[in-house]
């Protein structure tokens, strides 16, 4: 009982604090965007992802650590991830420059966040109505990624509960194969300690592993997909059963 008041303690202050640094940067951002290059619009994102993470770390006692760093920003790529809380959406920000995120629409209806993030001209896709994604993310992904932007992409769509991989799409692999650039494999086990859906968080270390990138020529959308999922379930199992 004890322990859960704590916990719920340290969640809530975790929430003011990212408000509190939500509202700051993203304000900054929209202010300054007419006059920042690029890369400085990036740095101020980046400086958000990095104040969250350390606030978590301080806050709620969840650090993270990054095997396979050296296979990051190469070259563009259509980087795919297991999905299971907002933690990896905001460290992989961070980690990989240049970037456009794929995310739903709706999210660029959210004050502050979302008019800032609109800015950084993400891959905004509607859900609802899959046939138009699917088109939109192969149009809008095509050109940031000849843009010389990398793609993140969750294939499982929506996040899973801990300790479970779901099924992947093949619209991340269908893109990478038609911008004929390489697909890189992450995985993590982020919902132990920021599980999806749930207001506490649980103190703790979120491995992250980056595998090789994977060559899309001559390989059909399925194999690739078929691969990239295996790759993600096996070092899912073993990161998970450290």
């Amino acid at each position: 009982m004890l322990r859960q008041l704590i916990l719920t303690l340290r969640s809530g202050v975790f929430y003011l604090g990212y408000v509190l640094i939500t509202v700051v940067l993203s304000t900054s951002l929209i202010l300054l965007f007419p006059v920042l290059k690029p890369s400085g619009r990036h740095r101020i994102a980046a400086a958000w992802c990095r104040s969250i993470l350390s606030w978590l770390k301080l806050s709620c006692g969840i650090s993270y650590r990054v095997e396979g760093v050296e296979h990051l920003n190469r070259s563009p790529a259509v980087y795919l991830a297991n999905h299971q809380s907002s933690f990896e959406a905001i460290l992989f920000y961070q980690l990989i420059y240049p970037v456009s995120p794929i995310l739903k629409r709706e999210l660029l209806q959210i004050p502050f966040w979302g008019w800032a993030l609109r800015l950084l001209k993400p891959v905004a896709i509607d859900r609802s109505k899959p046939r138009v994604a699917a088109r939109s993310l192969m149009a809008q992904g095509e050109a940031m990624l000849k843009k010389g932007n990398s793609i993140i992409i969750f294939p499982e769509g929506s996040r899973s509960e801990p300790g479970v991989v779901g099924r992947f799409s093949r619209g991340g692999t269908a893109l990478a194969a038609a911008a004929k650039v390489p697909i890189v494999p992450i995985v993590h086990n982020s919902g132990y300690a920021w599980p999806s859906h749930r207001f506490i968080k649980l103190p703790g270390i979120v491995s992250i592993k980056v595998g090789d990138p994977i060559r899309v020529t001559d390989r059909s959308v399925k194999n690739l997909t078929d691969e990239v999922e295996q790759w993600v379930r096996a070092h899912f199992q073993a990161i998970d059963s450290r």
